[in-house]
């Protein structure tokens, strides 16, 4: 499994309706749109000398491929599974086999401040970090956390 971050991408994955942030509820998700968030990554990710490969599904089956995907070729997973979070035991089961590679899970909105069945994530369950809350920043802050925990021989906290 490469773990250089000079040589394989962090992938950023996006679940179900992210491709209409910016239009959808931007009361709540703000009126930056995906591809805001993605040159936001880009340019997170290249202060470290670092890539992204960004990506965007409706569907979970292809988010699921793109995780198996990501455990052979990147050094790192941020993923905002949007609704998946809150059902999906086959995204847990897909980042369970992602044995030591970081996954960060992102969320533009505050899930514990909206409706009670978005306080649960199965995709928590193999997150190391969880980040809610921040709005697109949170992206940022994700692929920072990537870039650490892929760091050769440094304690992390």
């Amino acid at each position: 499994m490469p773990r250089n971050l000079a040589t394989a991408p962090i992938m950023v994955l996006n679940g179900p309706n992210l491709n209409l942030l910016g239009k959808r509820q931007p009361e709540i998700y703000g009126r930056d749109t995906l591809t805001d968030v993605e040159a936001l990554c880009v340019k997170a990710a290249a202060a470290h000398g670092a890539t992204v490969d960004f990506r965007q599904s409706n569907h979970e089956g292809e988010l699921v491929e793109w995780i198996h995907e990501a455990r052979e070729q990147a050094v790192g997973i941020v993923i905002n599974p949007a609704a998946y979070s809150h059902t999906s035991v086959a995204i847990l089961d897909a980042l369970n086999t992602c044995d030591g590679l970081p996954v960060v899970e992102v969320h533009i909105s505050n899930i514990h401040q909206r409706e009670e069945f978005r306080h649960h994530s199965y995709v928590s369950l193999r997150a190391d970090g969880v980040i809610a809350g921040c709005g697109v920043q949170g992206y940022v802050f994700g692929v920072e956390r990537v870039v650490e925990l892929s760091a050769p021989g440094e304690a992390h906290a």
